[in-house]
């Protein structure tokens, strides 16, 4: 498991996202805490472009 990285769960309906940090252009650093209460975020997931899948 890499570090950092905690046993995973699933979420239901209505549950809390938890919080997570990513890399973002510019070499910055986002973080789903940031926005939380102050702005809606919308996840998506896919896989990396030019891929097989």
């Amino acid at each position: 498991m890499p570090a950092g990285a905690s046993e995973t769960s699933t979420l239901k309906l209505g549950d809390q996202a938890p919080d997570f940090t990513l890399e973002a252009h510019g070499n910055r650093k986002v973080s789903l805490s940031e926005y939380r209460g102050s702005k809606n975020v919308f996840l998506c997931f896919y896989p990396l472009d030019w891929t097989p899948v």
